[in-house]
């Protein structure tokens, strides 16, 4: 039978076992398909084991693993089977420490146009969440590497599964990650992970409103907007006020309505009525956020209705 029609078969066979996954039919033909050469039917099969949390079949997805471990890229091409089955045994809360540590350490070269790719980030991320979750003595250490990691996505999901421990010996990790500099998003997961870990983490993340790329000072306004803070507010205000670029100013009032607090709505709200056309146009923007809490967006309705014929205009699509 071609490789395409047997695997086509096996995916077919994972999805009739949906309909009853912990059937004792379903566990055999699961365990059948994870001793598979099919990798892609392998995570198919480890991805619905973790979704119904069948648990008895650990045993079964270890082994798998192991397997496809010995010839990484020959018998597991992109990864994908590794990472559904460390993303099912973590699901599943089970405490497989040795599986969680070959892959947070493994990387995965694959030949691509032009040389070699790394095709184990998102499995090293997971086994990150893994350990935490099975609380690793030394999960510190492994999330340490990780987030010097060379590839931005997996240094991205150190910072979230940092967050994730709720430890604040993570911290300074996290301090150092930031100050050191990194892409946009992995700082974005850093500023979030240090502002839910400590709360004195705040002015650090402040300080990359004036960064010089735009994109870090988004990353900032939006983790400080979603902390909540009124010590946030007063930071996102005076920034806002200073700052000139147009999309960054649209990015900031975005963040104040996140704060879900009275005085920074109370500021927008007051930026609707009184602010210059653009800057009512963007609270409004900012405010539709809250388009379902009928009492509130009845005030952002009456703030723009006191400019009269340029309510319209300050409501738009909104209106």
């Amino acid at each position: 039978m071609a490789k395409s029609r047997k695997l086509e078969e096996l995916i077919e066979q994972v999805n009739q076992f949906r309909k009853d996954p912990t059937a004792e039919a379903s566990l055999e033909g699961l365990r059948q398909i994870l001793q598979s050469k099919y990798s892609v039917a392998i995570a198919s099969a480890a991805k619905l084991i973790g979704e119904a949390a069948i648990s008895e079949l650990t045993p079964d997805l270890v082994t798998a693993f192991d397997r496809l471990m010995e010839k990484p890229i020959e018998r597991d091409i992109g990864c994908t089977g590794k990472f559904r089955i460390a993303e099912a045994l973590y699901k599943m809360g089970r405490s497989e420490a040795d599986l969680f540590l070959r892959g947070i350490r493994h990387r995965q070269m694959e030949p691509v146009w032009g040389g070699q790719e790394d095709t184990a980030p998102s499995l090293r991320g997971v086994c990150a969440l893994g350990l935490v979750r099975m609380n690793y003595p030394d999960v510190m250490s492994e999330l340490a590497d990780l987030l010097a990691d060379p590839i931005p996505l997996a240094r991205a999901a150190a910072a979230r599964a940092i967050a994730y421990s709720g430890s604040k010996q993570g911290v300074p990790l996290l301090r150092l990650r930031v100050k050191l500099g990194d892409e946009p998003q992995v700082l974005s997961d850093c500023f979030t992970a240090l502002i839910n870990l400590s709360p004195d983490s705040l002015p650090l993340v402040a300080s990359f409103l004036d960064d010089a790329n735009p994109q870090a000072c988004e990353m900032a306004a939006l983790a400080l907007g979603e902390s909540r803070s009124n010590a946030a507010f007063e930071q996102l205000k005076h920034w806002w006020l200073q700052t000139t670029h147009k999309e960054l100013r649209k990015t900031g009032l975005l963040a104040i309505a996140m704060l879900r607090q009275d005085e920074p709505l109370e500021f927008l709200l007051s930026l609707v009525a009184e602010g210059k056309s653009a800057d009512a146009k963007d609270a409004v923007a900012a405010l539709s956020l809250y388009q379902s809490e009928t009492v509130l967006w009845q005030r952002v309705l009456q703030a723009a209705e006191t400019r009269g014929a340029a309510a319209k205009i300050i409501l738009g699509e909104f209106r």
